[in-house]
């Protein structure tokens, strides 16, 4: 028998007030964002179907329907004496972002890749978007471009937060990375220079460096954000490009305010260099705060990317470019030379979202808050040592490790010998160095992350120092 049970009624709290069309439908849907929050803790005992129809008000079909369809996907497992146990499905693996490609096996846990499940709302915007679909049938599908309604809906989002924008200035992509990769093949000339920070994102640095790009380096500070570094490599490298990302900072979770966004636009107007500004993360502000203005409006030859993969879903792969309209013919030639366009489905979905996801995001940013001081709460117990800086935005923590003990490449090995998979700092450095750095995202669950940086904390306790213990695993190339 499961020594954990979860009442009727603080389920009845936890799942509020559920989407009724049809209600085991909605039902099922808030009972899953539950389980994959970590509200409801993996192995804990649901209630029964008659105490939970009781608790809700609704009929006991609604239960059995919605208890049903759980068990189908994964999240409930049927146990002899223990009644429906609150699981993850054995498919929640990591896909490709580690090579080689491979699901995670079900006994470890990830700590290389800052991408949280999906909230409650998004089944139902896909089914939305479906119920949309059929008046596109009788076209070929392709828009290249994207469809015209998405485009119109990302210029209102950016003419909102301060930056007036057409919708002939967006072009749909597969994502902020590929927005990227369309931006350095239509922008970066073989072996010319493009100034990156230090540290930044290991999937952009790979995009500009198979574009050709020749990558100059400018630290963005460590405990607080600092433009002096980036603003004196400027004047002194004077590159074509520099790729930015002000807004909570991958990996750092810097957020660059109003006066340093002016200051670093002013110096690449003086060295004629275009920025290459992503805004992955904008929609992720976890204090309630307000936000700045755009990069690009200090900067309008700045070319931005954003998505739609880190405040609501990495699956729906949609994401865009905003572009000066004198750029947009460049980034469309580029783009052909990649895909003829983004899945139609998808581009439905992401409308809806953006037009009607305020709710979503609201989730996401609690969720993200509570996972956030979880682990901090964690590093503080088990890895005291390690100094951390606190985001205020973001998906992710930047832990500097102390300069007399061993390196993150070394603990590597040692952490996944307890079965917690981490990505040392150098995968995040362009030039080099970063040793004494290691990201945990804050993508999972509370209980998930405590438990993930205990074993941490544990492996580093193991790790000698100087790293004469074993050999670590090649550094992954790729990191979501």
């Amino acid at each position: 028998m499961s020594e954990r049970v979860m009442a009727a009624r603080r389920i009845a709290a936890l799942v509020g007030d559920f989407d009724r069309s049809p209600a085991y439908q909605g039902l099922a849907e808030g009972l899953r964002v539950l389980i994959t929050d970590g509200r409801v803790p993996v192995g804990v005992r649901l209630p029964s179907e008659r105490e939970l129809t009781e608790a809700l008000g609704v009929s006991r079909t609604t239960v059995t329907r919605a208890y049903a369809e759980l068990r189908d996907r994964g999240f409930l497992v049927s146990r002899q004496g223990s009644g429906s146990v609150a699981s993850l499905p054995a498919s929640r693996g990591r896909g490709d972002h580690l090579l080689p490609p491979s699901d995670l096996p079900e006994d470890k846990l990830d700590l290389t890749c800052a991408a949280p499940a999906p909230g409650p709302g998004l089944l139902a915007a896909y089914q939305r978007a479906v119920g949309e679909l059929p008046q596109y049938l009788a076209g070929s599908g392709y828009y290249p471009s994207g469809l015209p309604m998405l485009r119109e809906a990302v210029a209102e989002r950016f003419a909102a937060r301060g930056l007036p924008t057409t919708p002939d200035q967006v072009m749909i992509v597969p994502g902020a990375l590929a927005g990227l990769a369309v931006t350095a093949r239509a922008l970066v000339k073989r072996g010319g220079r493009t100034l990156v920070e230090s540290p930044t994102y290991p999937n952009a640095i790979e995009t500009l460096r198979h574009s050709g790009a020749r990558l100059v380096s400018a630290d963005v500070g460590r405990e607080d954000p600092q433009v002096d570094g980036l603003v004196d490599a400027v004047g002194q490298v004077a590159p074509a490009l520099a790729m930015l990302i002000p807004d909570f900072h991958n990996p750092t979770g810097h957020l660059m305010g109003e006066a340093d966004r002016e200051r670093v636009a002013d110096a690449l107007r003086r060295a004629g260099t275009r920025p290459i500004v992503d805004e992955s993360m904008v929609e992720l502000p976890l204090e309630g705060q307000a936000m700045p203005s755009p990069f690009a409006a200090y900067a309008p030859d700045a070319v931005t990317v954003g998505s739609l993969s880190k405040p609501f879903w990495g699956g729906l792969r949609i994401g865009w470019v905003r572009a000066p309209q004198e750029l947009m013919d460049a980034l469309f030639r580029a783009r052909l030379s990649l895909d003829l366009g983004t899945p139609l489905l998808e581009q439905l979905v992401a409308t809806d979202l953006i037009r009607t996801g305020q709710t979503l995001l609201e989730h996401r940013r609690a969720t993200l808050r509570s996972s956030r001081d979880a682990a901090l709460a964690a590093l503080a117990e088990h890895l005291p040592e390690w100094k951390v800086r606190p985001p205020t935005g973001g998906l992710s923590l930047w832990c500097e490790l102390p300069e007399d003990r061993a390196h993150s490449t070394d603990l590597v090995p040692y952490a996944a010998g307890r079965d917690v998979l981490v990505v040392p700092g150098p995968s995040f450095a362009p030039e080099g160095g970063l040793d004494r750095f290691l990201r945990i995202p804050y993508t999972a669950a509370p209980q998930v992350l405590v438990d993930a940086i205990a074993r941490v904390g544990v492996a580093w306790r193991d790790t000698p120092a100087g790293g004469l213990g074993r050999r670590p695993r090649p550094t992954p190339t790729l990191v979501a």
